[in-house]
């Protein structure tokens, strides 16, 4: 039963969204060795900016007036909605950037949008099956924060995923990422490894819960 996972961390080391994903990933993997994982990394091999307007302004019903610009990005969202289609459990690693959503997962997002399997008002094709969240933040944005609110990114998430396609989401949380990179941010050493430590457990979990969600 596949798996698909997408990481959109920019960093080649030290990735903590990753670092969680992969302990999600290894939980599943325990009660399924020899599935297939369909891997996309858009932080590393980012989708080319200009093809969701390629693609969404591109006149299917006749080909033949397409460029060959065009045809290529209508030939790259359908390749990224197949490795959707195709699994049966999803993991997705996403960290905060500069308060909003990464550029990489937002021109995957929208260029998937452009296939009419996804399309608004289309049957969608995912409804129902499981799926993992990794959502990692640099700072602290929960209530009472000073900037409690400005994570702009895990709510527009949420409605893609849940809302939108359907999917039976967990989410996994963790804060204070920057803590020993930020030296503003030292004075929560504590409170980031606790954080650190409840988070890796509900990646655990939520893992183990995609391995049950697969076989009953």
């Amino acid at each position: 039963m596949p798996l698909f996972r997408l990481d959109a961390s920019i960093r080649d080391e030290g990735s903590v969204s990753r670092a969680i994903a992969d302990i999600v990933e290894a939980a599943w993997r325990q009660e399924n060795p020899d599935d297939v994982i369909t891997r996309r990394h858009v932080g590393r091999e980012p989708i080319p900016a200009t093809s969701w307007a390629l693609a969404v302004t591109a006149d299917r019903a006749h080909p033949e007036s397409l460029s060959d610009d065009q045809r290529g990005a209508l030939v790259l969202a359908s390749t990224l909605v197949d490795e959707l289609v195709a699994a049966e459990a999803y993991l997705f690693a996403v960290p905060l950037y500069n308060f909003g959503i990464s550029q990489h997962v937002k021109a995957w997002v929208d260029l998937a949008l452009t296939d009419p399997r996804l399309a608004s008002g289309a049957g969608q094709p995912l409804r129902g099956r499981p799926a993992v969240l990794v959502v990692v933040r640099g700072g602290a944005y929960g209530p009472g924060t000073p900037r409690e609110g400005w994570d702009h990114a895990s709510g527009w998430m949420r409605r893609i995923l849940e809302d939108v396609w359907g999917l039976d989401l967990r989410v996994v949380e963790t804060e204070f990422t920057l803590v020993g990179v930020n030296p503003a941010l030292d004075q929560f050493k504590d409170l980031a490894a606790e954080m650190r430590r409840d988070a890796e457990r509900l990646a655990g979990e939520h893992g183990r819960h995609l391995s049950g969600a697969l076989t009953h």
